[in-house]
């Protein structure tokens, strides 16, 4: 019980510590950050002109974001317990919003594909939208796993392809089932081909 008390404040000293220096970071990168400009009735815009499209991942470093990868996808699935990332497998990374690829947040993303430089990826999320009145067809089941420490059920967004440089990969989740994968990649080619 002892050690168990002992491990107990270590954890707790270094959480504390994390969310120190996440906010010394967080405090420098935005106090470099010029304002967004207003539109006429003073509401800050969030267009193209105002965020051109670096982002700032959690480690303080600024990179180009390509945009959402328009070209096509072939899923194929071929994960290997190397290290580094594969189609088939489960990843956490940095992902900038949709709507404003300036800013972003840290979550789990499954490999379908790769692409030059780039491996492409489709986010995964706790949040249900398979509900008895909506069945959103832009969402795709693919269970639990190690990426959610929670066990929450996930599914995978498919209506946006996300390009991932390998480097920004910051750990591996799992290896998600050949059989959910599958259910991805139909999901894909038959949004694909319409």
């Amino acid at each position: 019980m002892a050690d168990f008390m002992r491990l107990a404040r270590q954890g707790l000293r270094a959480y504390r510590m994390y969310q120190r220096v996440s906010r010394t970071l967080r405090g420098r990168r935005d106090a470099g950050r010029a304002p967004l400009p207003r539109d006429a009735s003073g509401h800050a815009r969030r267009d193209r002109a105002a965020a051109p499209g670096t982002t700032t991942s959690p480690a303080g470093t600024s990179r180009l974001y390509p945009g959402d990868w328009t070209g096509p996808v072939t899923p194929h699935y071929d994960p290997h317990p190397d290290g580094r990332p594969d189609p088939g497998e489960v990843v956490w990374t940095w992902v900038p919003y949709e709507e404003d690829h300036s800013r972003g947040k840290d979550r789990p993303v499954l490999i379908v594909d790769r692409a030059g430089e780039y491996v492409l990826c489709v986010m995964l999320t706790s949040k249900d939208h398979d509900t008895a009145a909506h069945d959103d067809p832009d969402f795709v089941d693919v269970g639990t796993g190690d990426w959610d420490r929670s066990g929450r059920p996930s599914e995978a967004r498919i209506d946006r392809i996300i390009p991932v440089r390998p480097e920004d990969v910051r750990r591996e989740g799992a290896v998600l089932a050949r059989s959910r994968f599958d259910a991805v990649a139909a999901e894909l080619a038959a949004r694909a081909r319409h």
